[in-house]
């Protein structure tokens, strides 16, 4: 293993800062588990609730507000990323990740304790205000406690962290609103939150910044980035309801913000997102792919689960489970990849190899038929599982390797911030195509199976199968749950699901366009020298 040592950049410290020391592997290790901990609180937080919801919204009510609980979160907390990052190179690491467990614990209770919808939500929010900072702070501070060289094999356990409790998310989901409560998907976090606060206070010990630049927050950039980030998210979770006037005022908006945006940081001290980020080719790169990845890798995985229970007539629960193959390909090979390049110092061919496999895996997915066997998805989604696990982590790397310590927060939180933007696109694309597609599949599908009885004969089943096929054809694609569909007579639900399968897998054939452009972006990854020394 290479010698760790502690390097500092820039002046000599002031009497307001602290002089590093070097972590001894038991304050790493003990960090690590605590960094952990704080990734699995936030990824387990996006998905927990997927199939609890229908039993919270029997519980509280608000249906018209049910989709407010996943995206109250996702909105808190991208606006958040940059924010953390930027404010955590100024203040540190270390008070910021405290406070971000904290808020997330704060978010948790309130949602434990939620008597309507409208405090799960509010409660949701504040999760993701605190959220935010767990995702990013916990990938900024293993950048702080070990090198570029021996990082890759951290990264590569935090990745498979990050794949697994998102998978599992559902999982506990329903094994808890099935057995203790729904409520236990809140409470569950305190332990939890208890846990990485006592290693973040005792292990994680960092130089106190340079009081310097503390005067020079850039609020005016961080309020236009929040404006920014509420209309992508926004327009993406609401694509069916604008015409194309509001289309038009959205991109004006987004362009006249944008350029206020890049024109504000140009000029001020400290800015959230600091333009010369952009000015990397590493991060540049490794940034564009991610984005492009983010598209079909979330746009895909929003609608995977769903897709089995239809054409399997397996509950949510089993759904997940069907998705173990695919979790355990992510965490094997994120695993391997991570340990390989802390060994070699190479991680140029992972991303681009990574890539091409998930291509593959989503061209295989495409292929399959409503009544494909179970064994041929789960091979076909474990091939893209592997290609996810080999070198998404690696990019992280590789965007923290190109900037000095006093900007890796910022540089963290910028990827993590245009990869959450890609991956809330990739849902909306997915989910408007979708939508659009199943509305005339259901409607062609249900006729030709109207004609089809019709031409069987007029008899008394036959008058029943018409009359219950004239009243499934206005049904609209939100009716059609797996519940729903499942419940329905084999003459009504063989041409439904058939319509599921025709309207979603040919999309994921067109999301590997997005993958064979970042497999070209990453060949364009310069290849450096990893650094074997911690700096501060």
């Amino acid at each position: 293993m290479p010698t760790t040592v502690v390097q500092t950049t820039g002046a000599t410290p002031d009497a307001g800062q602290t002089q590093p020391r070097t972590p001894s592997k038991r304050d790493v290790l003990f960090v690590f588990i605590g960094l952990m901990v704080t990734m699995l609180m936030s990824s387990l937080s996006q998905t927990v609730l997927s199939t609890a919801m229908p039993t919270i919204v029997g519980d509280l009510g608000g249906v018209d507000r049910m989709t407010w609980v996943v995206t109250g979160y996702a909105l808190a907390m991208t606006v958040m990323m940059p924010v953390y990052g930027r404010i955590s190179d100024l203040f540190g690491r270390k008070p910021l990740l405290l406070i971000a467990i904290m808020l997330f614990m704060c978010g948790s209770t309130v949602g434990a304790l939620a008597g309507s919808m409208d405090f799960l939500v509010s409660a949701r929010v504040i999760q993701g205000l605190g959220g935010g900072g767990l995702m990013i702070l916990s990938q900024s501070a293993i950048a702080d406690v070990v090198p570029a060289r021996e990082r890759g094999k951290y990264m590569g356990v935090m990745g498979a962290v990050f794949a697994v409790s998102s998978v599992a998310g559902p999982l506990i989901g329903g094994w808890l609103t099935s057995g203790p409560g729904w409520r236990w998907a809140f409470w569950m976090n305190l332990p939890l939150g208890v846990l990485a606060l006592a290693a973040v206070a005792c292990f994680l010990h960092l130089p106190k910044p340079s009081k310097e630049n503390q005067s020079h927050i850039d609020y005016f950039g961080m309020a236009l980035i929040v404006a920014i980030t509420l209309i992508i998210v926004l327009t993406c979770t609401n694509t069916s309801k604008l015409n194309t006037l509001n289309w038009v005022e959205v991109a004006a908006a987004l362009v006249v913000l944008i350029a206020l945006f890049v024109s504000v940081e140009l000029k001020v001290k400290e800015p959230v997102m600091p333009m010369m980020l952009f000015s990397n080719s590493n991060f540049d790169v490794a940034t564009i792919g991610a984005l492009l990845i983010g598209v079909a890798m979330f746009g895909v995985l929003s609608y995977l689960p769903t897709y089995i229970q239809m054409t399997t007539g397996v509950t949510a629960t089993q759904a997940g489970l069907l998705m173990v193959p695919m979790m355990a390909s992510v965490l094997i090979t994120s695993i391997i990849s991570g340990n390989l390049v802390s060994k070699t110092g190479k991680y140029k061919a992972y991303p681009i190899v990574g890539t091409i496999i998930m291509a593959l895996g989503l061209a295989l997915t495409s292929t399959l038929k409503a009544d494909s066997p179970v064994w041929m998805l789960c091979i076909y989604t474990m091939v893209f599982g592997l290609g996810l696990g080999l070198g998404q982590q690696i990019l992280m790397l590789i965007v923290q390797d190109a900037f000095p310590a006093a900007i890796v927060g910022t540089a963290t939180a910028s990827f993590n911030y245009f990869k959450q933007v890609g991956a809330t696109i990739g849902s909306a694309i997915v989910g408007s195509v979708f939508t659009s597609r199943l509305t005339g599949f259901v409607r062609d599908n249900l006729a030709a199976a109207m004609a089809h009885v019709a031409a069987a004969g007029a008899g008394t089943a036959g008058g029943r199968g018409m009359a219950a096929m004239k009243g499934a054809t206005v049904l609209s694609p939100s009716d059609l749950t797996p519940r729903a569909v499942n419940a329905l007579p084999g003459m009504l639900r063989t041409p439904i699901v058939d319509a599921y399968n025709s309207a979603l897998l040919p999309i994921f054939l067109w999301m590997v366009p997005f993958m064979v452009a970042a497999v070209i972006v990453f060949f364009f990854v310069r290849q450096k020298e990893l650094s074997t020394s911690i700096e501060h």
